[in-house]
């Protein structure tokens, strides 16, 4: 009965005197802090009290509890949902020939790329363990899902290590590990998407990863993973024909090297009391189906910086800068042509390479104004591809956070298709967050 007690109170109390703190006054401004501290130290007090009889109640069943095995300490879940909708419109008529991601907008109107439902919390003292499930509509109006990805990580290795194991995001270069609600532009890069795919590079394996014994921050990942599936573009993709323009060549795994190798070093530190800069280098490489022994490898270098004032007040104003640079070299076997089966394409080295760079301007809080320019090219080959073409674009946006669980985007686009012409795009997009999620990386 007195937990019940303490539970109503924290239920009336709390709220009773936060209400009692709501007022647009400047004058009243020391009345309110005053009202916050007392608030806190009620809300303390009340807690602790609160404690202390679950803790009386754990003692009296200590013996049923000491039955029933180890519990996960401080054990949790918490589940949250994050909602894209885009809207907009585009000089292409066909919008999936130059919106090519896989959460980018589909058509001129109305899109929804990307809805998605997260869990995540302890297993026990060992393991925490993370799910994301996509939801989306695609340009004709059905419905997608999909296991984006299901994966544990270890909390308590010795050595500064830690493994992660399941199905997730390969951690190359910055963006790719990012889901669509966390990127700062509407649509993802050209060169992700020359490089992964669609949808990102990520597949079925395990990830270790190593925290360098060092004052500042200094980590190496290794990520071993299957290299099949529609989302390893550059390697056992179904899709890769599109690349090589041959017949697919199955090939079994039979050795570690007919699997995906993703090794990445990233540091991170100070350059001032305002300033932060991380950078990081990263590489995947594995066979591809354009023959029994052909390889491809790809390579990647990043960066950010970030300045924010010492007097910063909830992160703004601040002033970011990111970019990456992509280079693949994708060693293609001899094979039979995909659209001619009469017709023999030589051995050769398909070579691609792409960069973005973005510059976030936090103007003050919770308003943002973006400007990113990117790139994409590939050399000839013996045969064309409309995944190699080379292609530059220019996208600045606006972004107004009114809370941080919702935001409205505006993006313009300036596409250049080189030997097909230039198009232009407007789109906007609403995003809205239910629940808890997970913090990002900086």
């Amino acid at each position: 009965m007195r937990v019940r007690f303490i539970l109503c109170a924290l239920g009336i109390v709390v709220p009773a005197l936060a209400r009692a703190q709501v007022t647009p006054a400047k004058a009243r401004q020391d009345s309110i802090a005053r009202a916050d501290s007392i608030a806190r130290a009620d809300s303390i007090a009340l807690v602790k009290q609160l404690e202390k009889e679950l803790g009386a109640q754990a003692a009296d069943t200590s013996g049923n509890a000491a039955a029933q095995g180890p519990r996960a300490a401080g054990g949790y879940m918490n589940i949250g949902f994050v909602a894209l909708t885009d809207a907009g419109w585009s000089t292409e008529a066909d919008v999936g020939a130059i919106q090519v991601g896989d959460h980018d907008p589909h058509v001129n109107g109305f899109s929804i790329p990307n809805v998605e439902l997260t869990l995540d919390g302890a297993v026990d003292p060992y393991f925490k363990g993370f799910s994301n499930i996509v939801y989306k509509l695609d340009k004709d109006g059905g419905t997608g899902v999909e296991l984006e990805e299901a994966y544990v990580l270890t909390t308590s290795l010795p050595a500064n290590l830690q493994l992660k194991a399941g199905q997730f995001f390969t951690e190359f270069g910055r963006q790719n590990p990012q889901h669509p609600h966390a990127w700062a532009f509407v649509d993802e890069p050209l060169v992700l998407n020359r490089m992964f795919g669609p949808d990102g590079l990520r597949s079925q394996g395990l990830r270790l990863s190593w925290l360098f014994p060092t004052s500042f921050y200094a980590e190496a990942l290794l990520t071993v993973a299957n290299a099949t599936g529609g989302t390893t573009s550059s390697f056992r993709s179904p899709d890769s024909p599109e690349i090589h323009g041959g017949v697919i060549n199955e090939r079994p795994v039979e050795h570690l090297s007919d699997l995906l190798l993703a090794p990445r070093l990233t540091t991170s530190f100070d350059l001032t009391e305002t300033q932060t800069i991380v950078l990081g280098a990263s590489a995947a490489f594995g066979p591809n189906n354009s023959g029994p022994s052909a390889k491809t490898q790809v390579y990647g270098i990043d960066g950010y910086w970030k300045w924010k004032p010492a007097a910063a007040q909830a992160g703004f104003p601040f002033l970011s800068m990111q970019g990456e640079a992509m280079l693949r070299r994708y060693d293609a076997a001899q094979r039979i042509s995909a659209a001619d089966p009469t017709v023999t394409l030589p051995s050769e080295t398909l070579r691609d390479r792409g960069a973005y760079a973005q510059l976030l301007w936090g103007i003050k809080p919770r308003i943002v104004a973006g400007l990113r320019g990117e790139f994409a090219s590939g050399d000839a080959a013996a045969f064309d591809s409309e995944l190699r073409r080379d292609r530059t674009r220019f996208s600045p946006n606006f972004t107004w956070y009114p809370t941080e669980f919702s935001k409205f985007r505006v993006q313009y686009n300036f596409d250049d298709r080189k030997e097909i012409g230039t198009d232009h795009s407007l789109w906007f997009q609403f995003e809205f967050l239910l629940g808890a999620h997970a913090a990002h990386k900086f």
